[in-house]
This record gives C-alpha cells, sequence and structure tokens, in this order.
C-alpha cells in the first residue's frame, strides 16, 4: 500500500501545492509508524518515509527535517534489520535531495559515524554506500559549511574504536581534497587527533593517518604564511615525546618543518620543544631516524636565537608592546609550552608558560614580536644536567646550548650563572671527555666573557677573600661591555683581564680537586691543559697559585703543586709560558715568578724544578742544601728520582748544554751533584750519575776569549729578586708542612690506641 498509494498520494499534494497536508503525511509516518513501538510498523514508516521523499522529487528540500529524524532515531534501534531499513531509506532520501541534504550534514555524520562502528555486518555496508553518497555530494557541492561541522569532527576525532577512527580519517582526507574547501586553517583543532589515531592497533588506520598527516604537511610547506604555527606548536611539543615510534618520528617531522618555515615564531616554544627534542639525541640506532631528525631540530632551533635577543631591556619591551600592539600578538601566547615534561622534572620545575613575555625586534623595515623564553630554556638545561640518566649526546647537546646562549645572549645568561655554576662544575666528574671538554668551553666562556664584569676582584668564598701581595687581580667593569664579541685578552698576559667570574672558577675548580681526589688524578692534568688553550695559561697559573698560597690544607697544596708543576715542564700548550719563565726577561715574568714560587714552596722537589726551568741555578743550590734539615721520605725520594727523569726529557734540552760552560753555570753542576747526593743507589742515581761524567773539565774548555769579563749571572743579578726573603719563605713553609705531618701522625697513632683498647 505504501509503496503505490503513498507515492500518489503525496504527488498530488505537490501538484496542489499542499504544504499542510504533505507535513501531515510526514508526521504521520514518523509519530505512528517510524518511532511506533511495533516493529512492523518502524519498518513500514521506514519505507514510507523513503517513498514520500521520492515521490517529492526536488521538493523534498523543504521538508528533509521531518523527513531525517524520525530515520536517524531508527539509527539507535536495537534490532539490526531495523539499522539497515533506516540506512536503505536515509540513503534514498539523500539521493533524491542532494545538495539540499547539506544544512543537515552533522546530524546525518554524527548518524554515520555510529554506524561505521556497527557489528553487524549488513548495516556497515549499507552505511558504507550511504557514506559514500554523501561524500559524492560534499565533493561536488561548493556550500559545505566547515565552520559548522569542524566542532563535531573535533568531538568525534577522539573516539577509541577503530572503525569510527576509519571513518573519520576518510572524512578529513576528502575534505582535505576537495580545493574549495580550506580544511587547513582548522588544523590546530584536529591535530591532536589525529596523533592519536596514529597510535592505533590497525596497520590500516595507521597508514591512513600518515597519508592524511603527510598531505596537510605538503599542504603546509606550500602554503606556509596561512598556517597557525604557534597554535600546533605546542601539541607537536607533546607528541614528541610519545612512547609510540611511529607517532614520535611524525611529530619530529613535523617540529623540524615548522621551526624551518615559520622560523622565529616558534621561539616562544622553545623550553617545550627542547623538553622534547634533547632526550631524543640520545637514542641508540633503534631509533636512529627519531634521533636524526631531533638533532636537526635542535641545531635549526639553536640558529633563532640571534644577538638582538640580548640587547632589549624588559622594562622597555613592556612599555614597546603596549604602545605598539600588533597583528601577530595572538602568536606569543604559548599557553603549556613545557606541558611535556621529562620524566625526571616535576611540572613545578618546568612550569615556563609563565615565564614566556613577549618580546619585539626590529627586522628589516617591519617589527617582528617574539619571545625569546630563556628563563624557560635555561630552566630545561639546567634540569637535564642534573638528570644522571640521560645520555651522553643529550649532556654535550645541553652544553653547547649553554655555550651558544652566553655567546648570542651573554648579558641575560649572567642572570643565571650563579644558579648553572655548581652544575657546570660537578659535571667536570663527568664519564665522557667530550662532556668535560664541552663543559670546559662553558666555563671558560664565562670566565671570559665582558659581560661577566664586576666592579672590584672576583667573587670568592670565605677565606679566599683576604688579599694578597700576588693576588690576581680583576680589571673594574670597563667599555668592554660595548663589545659582546671580544674576549678580553688583548693587553699583555701578565696584566689578567678576566672578569669576576675566572677566579671564583679557580677557587671552586680547586676546592672540587680537593674534595675529589680521584677527579684531581685521573682528569686533574686533562682540564688544566684544556683550560689553558681555552683561557689565558699565565692567568690560570697565577690564580691558583696564589689561591693555594693560602690553601689550609697543605698535603693537597703539595699535590695540587706537584701536579700544576708537572704540566707546566711538560705540556705542549704551554711552550710559550715556559720560555716567558725561562728568561725572566721582563717584570711581568719576575712577577709571575715570584707569584709561582711561594706556592711552589709546598713542594721542595717541584720548587727546584720551578729554579731550574727559569735558570736560578745558585737558588737551586741553596734549596737543596736546606733539603738537608727536611724529612725525607719515600715519596720525596720519588720526587728527585722524577725530576732527574725530566732533566733527561726535551724540556730541559738548554740546561744539559749549559754543562759544556762549567765556568758560568758552577752552581748548575753543583745543584746537579747536590741531587745525586740526596739519592739511594737506584737507577735515577746512575742516570744522573753518568750525565755529570759527561761535564768536561773546564781546563780543557779554555777559548783565547775565555780572559773576558764573565756575563753568565748578569740576568740574575739585574733581576731584582729577593732570593733570601724567597729562601726564607721556603724555609717558613716547609716549617708549617713538618707541624702539619707530626699532627697527623699524632691523630694516627691515638687512634690506633682507641683501636687497640
Amino acid at each position: 500500500v505504501l509503496s503505490f498509494s503513498l507515492p500518489r498520494l503525496v504527488r498530488e499534494f505537490v501538484a496542489q501545492n499542499n504544504t499542510s497536508q504533505i507535513k501531515h503525511v510526514i508526521q504521520i509516518l514518523s509519530q505512528e509508524f517510524a518511532l511506533s513501538q511495533h516493529p512492523h510498523s518502524r519498518k513500514g514508516g521506514l519505507i514510507g518515509l523513503a517513498a514520500c521523499s521520492i515521490a517529492l522529487g526536488k521538493d523534498s528540500g523543504l521538508y528533509l527535517k521531518e523527513l531525517i529524524e524520525p530515520v536517524l532515531t531508527c539509527f539507535n534501534d536495537a534490532d539490526s534489520r531495523l539499522r539497515y531499513y533506516a540506512c536503505e531509506a536515509l540513503y534514498n532520501i539523500v539521493k533524491v535531495a542532494r545538495g539540499s541534504v547539506l544544512p543537515h550534514f552533522n546530524v546525518l555524520f554524527d548518524g554515520l559515524s555510529k554506524l561505521a562502528a556497527d557489528p553487524d555486518p549488513n548495516v556497515k555496508s549499507g552505511s558504507e554506500l550511504l557514506d559514500r553518497l554523501l561524500k559524492d555530494i560534499v565533493t561536488e557541492s561548493n556550500q559545505f559549511d566547515l565552520v559548522g561541522f569542524i566542532p563535531l569532527l573535533r568531538e568525534r576525532i577522539y573516539s577509541n574504536n577503530q572503525y569510527a577512527r576509519q571513518f573519520i580519517i576518510s572524512w578529513i582526507l576528502v575534505l582535505e581534497s576537495v580545493p574549495d574547501i580550506n580544511l587547513l586553517d582548522y588544523l590546530p583543532e584536529i591535530l591532536d587527533g589525529l596523533f592519536q589515531i596514529l597510535g592505533d592497533n590497525s596497520k590500516e588506520i595507521r597508514k591512513m593517518c600518515e597519508v592524511a598527516l603527510g598531505e596537510f604537511l605538503k599542504e603546509i610547506k606550500k602554503n606556509p604564511s596561512s598556517v597557525k604555527f604557534a597554535e600546533m606548536a605546542n601539541i607537536l611539543v607533546i607528541h614528541c615525546q610519545a612512547a609510540d615510534d611511529l607517532i614520535q618520528l611524525t611529530a619530529m617531522c613535523w617540529m623540524r618543518e615548522f621551526i624551518q618555515l615559520a622560523g622565529r615564531v616558534m621561539l616562544p616554544y622553545s623550553s617545550g620543544i627542547l623538553t622534547a627534542v634533547l632526550p631524543c639525541l640520545s637514542y641508540d640506532d633503534r631509533k636512529k631516524n627519531i634521533k636524526e631528525v631531533a638533532n636537526v631540530c635542535n641545531q635549526s632551533l639553536m640558529k633563532l636565537v640571534i644577538p638582538e635577543d640580548d640587547e632589549m631591556d624588559e622594562a622597555k619591551q613592556s612599555m614597546t608592546l603596549l604602545a605598539e600592539p600588533t597583528p601577530e600578538e595572538s602568536i606569543s601566547n604559548p599557553e603549556a609550552a613545557s606541558s611535556g615534561e621529562p620524566p625526571h622534572c616535576g611540572r613545578s620545575e618546568l612550569d615556563i608558560t609563565a615565564l614566556n613575555q613577549p618580546l619585539s625586534f626590529p627586522c628589516s623595515s617591519e617589527r617582528i614580536q617574539v619571545t625569546l623564553n630563556l628563563d624557560g630554556i635555561v630552566q630545561v638545561l639546567d634540569c637535564h644536567l642534573h638528570d644522571t640518566s640521560i645520555g651522553m649526546m643529550t649532556r654535550i647537546a645541553v652544553l653547547k646550548w649553554l655555550y651558544h646562549l652566553y655567546i648570542k645572549t651573554p648579558r641575560k645568561m649572567f642572570r643565571h650563572t650563579d644558579s648553572l655554576f655548581p652544575i657546570l662544575l660537578r659535571t667536570l666528574s663527568d664519564e665522557s671527555d667530550e662532556v668535560i671538554l664541552k663543559d670546559l668551553e662553558v666555563l671558560a666562556e664565562i670566565a671570559s666573557s665582558p659581560a661577566g664584569q664586576t666592579e672590584g676582584h672576583g667573587p670568592s668564598d670565605g677565606s679566599d677573600a683576604r688579599p694578597s701581595p700576588v693576588e690576581l687581580h680583576v680589571p673594574a667593569r670597563a667599555s668592554q661591555l660595548s663589545s659582546s664579541g671580544t674576549k678580553g685578552l688583548e693587553c699583555s698576559p701578565s696584566t689578567p683581564t678576566m672578569n669576576s667570574y675566572f677566579y671564583k672558577f679557580m677557587i671552586n675548580l680547586l676546592k672540587r680537586f680537593s674534595s675529589e681526589r680521584k677527579l684531581l688524578e685521573t682528569r686533574g692534568a686533562f682540564i688544566i691543559r684544556q683550560l689553558c688553550l681555552l683561557l689565558n695559561a699565565e692567568n690560570i697559573f697565577h690564580s691558583m697559585a696564589d689561591i693555594l698560597l693560602r690553601e689550609e690544607d697543605l698535603k693537597f697544596a703539595s699535590t695540587m703543586v706537584h701536579t700544576l708543576n708537572t704540566i707546566l715542564l711538560t705540556s705542549s700548550e704551554l711552550f710559550q709560558l715556559r720560555n716567558q719563565l725561562k728568561d725572566l726577561k721582563t717584570p711581568e715574568s719576575r712577577n709571575l715568578f715570584c707569584c709561582l714560587y711561594r706556592s711552589w714552596c709546598h713542594n721542595p722537589v717541584t720548587t727546584v724544578s720551578l729554579c731550574f726551568l727559569t735558570q736560578n741555578y745558585k737558588h737551586a743550590y741553596d734549596l737543596i742544601q736546606k733539603f738537608g734539615d727536611l724529612e725525607v721520605t719515600v715519596d720525596f725520594l720519588t720526587e728527585v728520582d722524577k725530576l732527574v727523569q725530566l732533566i733527561e726529557c726535551p724540556i730541559f734540552t738548554y740546561l744539559r748544554l749549559q754543562l759544556l760552560d762549567v765556568k758560568n753555570n758552577p752552581y748548575l753542576i753543583k745543584a746537579l751533584y747536590g741531587l745525586l747526593m740526596l739519592l739511594p743507589q737506584s737507577s735515577a742515581f746512575q742516570l744522573l750519575s753518568h750525565r755529570l761524567q759527561c761535564v768536561p773539565n773546564p781546563e780543557l774548555m779554555q777559548t783565547a776569549d775565555s780572559t773576558k769579563p764573565s756575563t753568565g749571572f748578569k740576568r740574575a743579578s739585574a733581576s731584582n729578586i729577593d732570593y733570601t726573603e724567597l729562601l726564607q719563605h721556603f724555609e717558613k713553609v716547609q716549617n708549617k708542612h713538618l707541624e702539619a705531618r707530626h699532627q697527623r701522625a699524632g691523630r694516627a697513632e691515638q687512634l690506633d690506641r682507641r683501636v687497640v683498647l
């Protein structure tokens, strides 16, 4: 009856333009049949509504709301057959109405998304037919309401059902392919959901999602000017830290493109990006692709920091922004920039969003508003340095970042130096030489940057603040600050030009060596030699000698002096410093000798070697004469043995050649014989004895000009060095060491007695 009489009746009403009767018929089919409690009535009602739509033809668009709503209600029917009939009925309604159904697209899409996950294969098949029809209509139409559809898409995209996800992705691909629909404008609304779907267990769905994301990325590369990079940055930060490799790799690839395309627009999110990228740099070969992309992201982000970021004062920034609002203000609100946190950092440590204050810098002819969130970046870098579980490459990257920031934004970075200094010092104990090298570069930059200048002397700790006759004086703040690129090393090497942190660095480095003797034994020479390359070697030895002069731990002072002396005599990095000390021609070199000598007195044998280096042979002989009053221990004899070995090295070639001039170097020969007399019958004794046997007879060395006045001692007499005072200082220091040894021996004896008791 419905198939034959109903269409005829509806057509008659259409011909009569009797809309009220048409609505009455549809209402009866809906209320009394389609929404009936009886299954057969519901089935009849669905067939009737479809037949009614066919009879209405092009006029069906006037009654679509009344036709569609009861059919969609049947999508939720418990009977799978009725759900199938509902699909069939809606298919016929949509097929007749075509583009007229677009105003009702959201309700149709909502119903179809539910049927996509229907357990009945027939219903699912019917929904797929309807889905294809609806896609065809959307594709051929230019009246699709994308703005009204996006909220529904954003809601449905978070479905966990595989079929629903597949349905969503298929629609995104269709909408992306339509030229008149610009889905890219609304990508921030759905990007997070797409990355969620990318982690689906189904390979097919993951592949579909990859394709969709790939299409979006192609579109972004074609039209970067219309992309809302800032609104998607935090989404990528979160997914760059995903446990799923595919999600992480895809998000990292997007991040790479964003940084390269958007440039400084990404600066406000640097802290979050680094939180995500830095751990990836230590991945092994199993995640090689992620590691490589993360490295590109890291390098590209680093290049965005420029010297201009260091020039604007925060107060001026605020005034500028209040006075000159720009259209780009919307991109400078990096909310949740640090929402992705490393597992070792709590949110309280990385709550960086609040620190993101906008900056404005002139760029060419226009003003680009950006935010260099330096506080947030430093917090992330500091947090990673404190985490002992991170890999070597991550630690190296962190130190490279710190070095880069000190180069590009030194003034702002020095506000963080006091908080960074302790962890940078602790990093010197790292197992990796590469990490230590980078760490030393950062510390050297801190110690030499003009931006670190303060009034007066460098900061020091407690007892180290006492003035000394040979204290390393740090120049007052000068016009050097006007040039952030200079190192301040153009002056004479004997006029230290390091900043106020240099002396603090030397003090704390020695304290670290004192508290961690293993570090001194294994890496001490390595660290000091590298510092001599990075900084002024004379400044380093001058300041360390000054600090050691007031060192209360005499045993450590002796060990440290021995280490410094070995470096001075053997390291190629100190060739110029050795030449400077060898001749003592200038007041600066003589001042340095006196400074070193006073500290070298902590170790008698090193003091003699310093005299040999500076050709103060008479004083060396006087010192050796004093050795008879010292406590000769095995360690003492071992050091004498090592000194004999050093005399045979290329460093002391000039000394051995001076043995030919017996007349002008009598004290050199006496000093060497003094060492020989100190040694027991050992290999070192035999070595030195053989050398002295080669000293020629003075009478055989007589020449025609031997009657000329000798000039061998002119340098010493012209040096104006008070050797008597130096010798007294040596005796004073050695008496302190003797008392300290007696005290240690007394404490050890008391401890032994307690153990016995």
